[in-house]
């Protein structure tokens, strides 16, 4: 049964957490990120006919994401703005739980990637896409999707301080 366009709507807005979490690996701030959605669900809904049916919904909300945070780089650099990346926000409690710490710290370091490789992380760890399917998103081959992730994994471990799983002594 072919989808209709409140079908797409109502998909859409189901899809709104995980764009915001992709929102927020893209442009590492809450406020960018609610923009960028914002903005990506309205190009969506004004080019509704151009989703092709029987194509994944998601993947082709987050490449209209992608491309519309670029455009938004681009305007900000030629309009002679920096773009500011706000500090992660963090949530001030009582006593805040390991696992809350661990959070803040991931979270953290994957704000201090580049672009490309947040992106990647966004897409494949976070969203679960398929490294074929994050690929289309960003619109880059698949073998350079595969490097920028292992780029980032690497990255990611010295920064939070855990060496590679093949480096850890496993006890007798």
């Amino acid at each position: 049964m072919p989808d209709t366009p409140d079908d797409l709507r109502l998909q859409i807005a189901a899809l709104l957490p995980r764009l915001r979490r992709f929102g927020r690996a893209l442009t590492r701030s809450p406020d960018d990120a609610d923009d960028v959605v914002q903005a990506a669900v309205e190009k969506a809904l004004r080019r509704i006919g151009q989703w092709a049916p029987g194509t994944r919904l998601d993947s082709w909300m987050f490449r209209i994401m992608q491309t519309t945070w670029i455009d938004e780089v681009r305007a900000r650099e030629r309009r002679g703005r920096t773009v500011v990346h706000e500090d992660e926000a963090v949530e001030i409690c009582a006593s805040p739980t390991d696992a809350q710490i661990d959070a803040l710290a991931v979270r953290k370091a994957v704000g201090q990637l580049g672009d490309d490789q947040r992106a990647v992380v966004g897409l494949v760890l976070v969203e679960g896409l398929s490294y074929k399917e994050a690929a289309e998103v960003l619109g880059i081959p698949v073998g350079t999707l595969t490097s920028r992730l292992a780029r980032a994994r690497e990255v990611l471990q010295r920064m939070l301080g855990d060496a590679p799983a093949s480096t850890v002594e496993q006890e007798p």
